[in-house]
């Protein structure tokens, strides 16, 4: 194997290993030694992710790690290709911010945060790298077991009455992931997702029935830990509820679930499919749809800034599903940059969030909405207001806020605008060059629905920072150390160098997403060692 590809096992060894370091070390006492242990792993997953995603875009194919070196279908394969490579960055990116924000404070909420951690980026990175799903049901359990702790930690009520309706929501998704494998490997025979592409077009007609409905479950499954409307119902509470630096790193699991859909919807259910091509791929772009539509409503609705971050999170996943579900390349390619885009600015906001938050008073946002609706208001109030200054830390608190709301509500300049024109643009003009022909009704549906959802996103910020920023002159200025700021700026600054190098990052999306809609070169590169060994088993 080459160095590269030995490098792949490193985002899934080096937290595990560090996770049980932490482990023995655990103990007041040795709090700063695990802390420190957390930022250095985290850092080093960033480096190895930066590489990783040299190689892929390189080696212009896809790079296999056999654990064992056992034949392909047989193995427990790791596969890096742009997109798991992509995911892999992402990963670490929110991951390094998250810890960073948790160390000014909230790493001392409650027992073994650094641990868990490293445990979910583990379970993480190994769903974005595992080529078979049997894999796939073990480190997403992994992710989920490590988030049950973290969604729970810093303890209270209302963490704890949504932690149970999570684990609940989970453990049921997680037995239909189980029904749904052990359905298509009993048709199949296999697991290996390379493995099942070259069997499913020669699936008997009286068996494909029972594998398309193994599909189905296994699709409900992921599609409730991507928030697809209506089994979207434990997330708002969920995430509203979470830690900041919690709520931060989980805005990356609905992209989990996305991940999933986008991989096997191409890989399993492409044109090669036979009889299965486009499985569900109408149900997945109404799906979408719908949640965008819930999710833009949810915005509007939330009075609360973090449940306004986590409706957000499900305009995100929406407007991604619904791309998976027009399986076009353009469309694919503009929603992966979008899937980059949403996720960085939505992750900082949850940081955000709990920054201009502090020392405001219990309901003060239902307050101002009473004001609002009777028309309560003090003139002597009125003129104090005039001439107010802001000063340091209102002011880059509300930098960071303007940020967050332009990446979130797709508007110029930053990446959102771009991500969204790009998604927009292939989907009114599938075949790349318009001769005047009519734009396709599902086009007309996304351009229709991702306008009304930035719109609501745009009336909806503009009125949580209204509040925040401008309605509150006497409000005491909260206290935020640099070591909280540091990490909105990070993820917001790279939204701004996603923006600055968009034609480099958008040709690397791009040959992404060409390389999902023709998956011929994945499925060789998997099976390549498999079928040499074969052959000189046969010749022997």
């Amino acid at each position: 194997m080459s160095s590269a590809t030995n490098l792949m096992i490193m985002p899934i060894a080096m937290p595990l290993l560090a996770c049980g370091g932490m482990l023995l070390l655990s103990g007041e006492r040795h709090r700063d030694t695990i802390a420190i242990i957390n930022v250095a792993v985290t850092v080093a997953l960033l480096f190895t992710a930066v590489a990783l995603v040299g190689e892929s875009d390189a080696a212009n194919g896809s790079q296999i790690y056999r654990v064992g070196d056992w034949p392909s279908p047989f193995a427990i394969v790791l596969v890096l290709d742009r997109l798991s490579a992509l995911m892999l960055l992402l990963t670490s990116l929110l991951a390094l911010a998250a810890v960073v924000f948790s160390l000014a404070r909230w790493h001392r909420a409650g027992a073994h945060f650094h641990p868990l951690f490293q445990f979910l980026l583990m379970g993480l990175n190994g769903a974005f790298l595992t080529g078979d799903l049997f894999n796939l049901f073990v480190f997403f359990e992994l992710l989920l077991a490590a988030s049950y702790g973290l969604l729970l930690h810093g303890s209270g009520l209302a963490r704890v009455k949504v932690g149970l309706h999570y684990i609940v929501v989970n453990l049921v998704a997680s037995l239909l992931f189980l029904i749904g494998v052990s359905l298509i490997y009993g048709v199949t025979g296999t697991l290996n997702m390379a493995d099942l592409a070259t069997r499913i077009p020669v699936i008997a007609p009286e068996n494909r029935g029972l594998f398309e409905a193994g599909a189905g479950i296994l699709a409900i499954a992921f599609l409730v830990k991507a928030g697809m409307w209506p089994l979207c119902f434990w997330l708002p509470s969920a995430y509203a509820a979470a830690s900041p630096p919690v709520a931060s790193i989980f805005s990356i699991m609905t992209k989990v679930g996305v991940y999933i859909v986008l991989r096997l919807s191409l890989l399993l259910f492409g044109a090669d499919a036979g009889a299965s091509a486009g499985f569900g791929s109408n149900w997945l772009f109404l799906g979408g749809l719908a949640t965008i539509s819930f999710g833009a409503i949810g915005t509007l609705a939330s009075q609360d800034m973090a449940r306004l971050a986590a409706f957000s999170v499900l305009v995100s996943s929406g407007t991604l599903l619904a791309a998976a579900g027009m399986t076009q390349v353009g469309v694919t390619s503009g929603a992966l940059f979008y899937l980059v885009s949403s996720t960085l600015g939505i992750s900082a906001f949850f940081l955000l969030v709990e920054l201009v938050e502090r020392g405001r008073e219990p309901g003060a946002d239902m307050i101002a909405v009473t004001r609002e609706a009777y028309g309560e208001d003090d003139e002597e109030h009125e003129q104090e207001e005039v001439g107010i200054t802001i000063v340091a830390t209102m002011g880059l608190l509300g930098i960071a806020f303007i940020g967050c709301a332009l990446v979130i509500a797709g508007l110029p300049p930053l990446s959102g605008f771009i991500a969204k024109f790009a998604l927009l643009t292939a989907a009114l003009n599938p075949s790349g060059i318009h001769h005047g022909g009519p734009i396709p009704s599902d086009g007309w549906a996304m351009l229709v629905l991702l306008i009304l959802s930035g719109f609501a996103s745009l009336i909806a910020m503009t009125r949580a920072g209204i509040r925040i920023f401008w309605a509150s002159p006497d409000r005491a200025v909260p206290r935020v150390r640099m070591i909280e700021m540091a990490p909105v700026f990070f993820l917001l600054s790279i939204c701004v160098l996603q923006t600055l190098q968009a034609g480099p990052v958008m040709r690397f999306i791009q040959a992404t997403a060409q390389s999902l809609h023709a998956p011929s070169t994945y499925i060789g590169d998997v099976l390549a060692t498999s079928r040499t060994r074969i052959r000189k088993a046969g010749d022997i």
